[in-house]
């Protein structure tokens, strides 16, 4: 009998173990002591307070996954560990990391419940009622490693989202919940002549206005304190809402597309950033996997690009089109 490759059910089985290998490091500070300086094994552990053999199986295992490099028994950061797992890097996904260890991994255990509720898993993980920016953020510490974490990867997709159409044409842009900027940023950046304003809540403002002062546009981005569904929106042509949308069911996109739409002028428009799922529901992989995991953490999920029409136009908007950017995030343009 000819059996078929196993290599996709193998895979699948150990993923998970190369996932906390590389959160269990971040979480033990491997990656943040590296950087200092190369380390043995034995050096490590008496820095970190870890089993020495322990550890070297640890570190072992981050050299086979291309995390770090091993020489004559001394360990190296590579460059991706160097840039993305690093807390002081500014392109540091090291607090989303934490936060995935923390939060997502023991969620995702409660899968198999939230698919026969359709409920996140908040109350049953941790005993929070959610949502996440309320419950979970509880100290500011843990909500700036968790939005400077989600910097990291705006700067990765960012830039390709505002590439994604030409938006020369508009002068404001308004990105609505717009953490740290880097939406807004790379806008700025990119179209000499567009200014724009980062709305989120007041208590994220402080790192926006951080990450504005380090942009070379800095002088045409303004930060304003405020929540999109109940309080007047900033003045724009062109709104934008960054991995927002996926967040909440259809009743609360709704109420906030007519709050855009409303607001906009005529000629204006609306850029949307979200994983787009493909037309049937099946890929890209990443996109069905973040669905899942808004399902665990939110009552959102993420669509498709007929789905998120349907959304826009119901809310008023004729001319939307969509593109898919190569990177984690796509992009949709809708004109009032």
């Amino acid at each position: 009998m000819n059996l078929p490759d196993a290599a996709v059910v193998l895979d699948l089985i150990e993923a998970f173990r190369r996932s906390k290998t590389m959160f269990t490091s971040v979480s033990l500070g491997v990656f943040d002591r590296l950087r200092e300086a190369p380390a043995s094994a034995a050096e490590l552990a008496q820095t970190l307070g870890a089993h020495p053999d322990a550890l070297e199986r640890l570190l072992d295992a981050c050299a086979a996954l291309g995390l770090l490099s091993k020489q004559d028994g001394v360990y190296r950061n590579s460059a991706a560990a160097e840039a993305y797992l690093c807390s002081a890097s500014a392109h540091t996904m090291s607090g989303y990391i934490r936060y995935s260890d923390q939060a997502l991994y023991p969620m995702w255990g409660n899968l198999a419940d939230a698919i026969r509720e359709g409920t996140p898993r908040w109350s049953q993980t941790f005993g929070l009622d959610g949502p996440i920016f309320s419950s979970f953020f509880r100290c500011e510490e843990a909500m700036r490693d968790f939005v400077r974490g989600m910097h990291g990867f705006g700067m990765l997709t960012s830039p390709k989202v505002v590439a994604a159409f030409d938006l020369s044409g508009f002068r404001r842009m308004a990105d609505l919940g717009g953490a740290t900027g880097h939406l807004t940023i790379a806008a700025c950046e990119r179209y000499g002549e567009l200014r724009g304003v980062v709305f989120d809540l007041e208590r994220v403002t402080a790192m926006a206005r951080e990450q504005v002062a380090l942009s070379a546009a800095r002088d045409r981005i303004e930060v304003a304190g405020g929540d999109f569904f109940r309080d007047e929106l900033p003045e724009a042509d062109l709104y934008a809402l960054g991995r927002i949308l996926h967040d909440w069911a259809n009743e609360k996109i709704a109420l906030l597309l007519r709050r855009v739409y409303q607001r906009l002028p005529a000629g204006g428009a609306l850029l949307v950033a979200e994983k787009l799922l493909a037309e049937d529901g099946v890929g890209p992989v990443p996109a069905n996997m973040q669905s899942l995991n808004m399902l665990i953490v939110t009552e959102g999920k993420e669509r498709s690009l007929s789905e998120y029409t349907r959304l826009l136009r119901a809310a008023g908007f004729r001319e939307v089109d969509g593109r898919r950017t190569g990177v984690a995030l796509d992009a949709i343009l809708a004109r009032k």
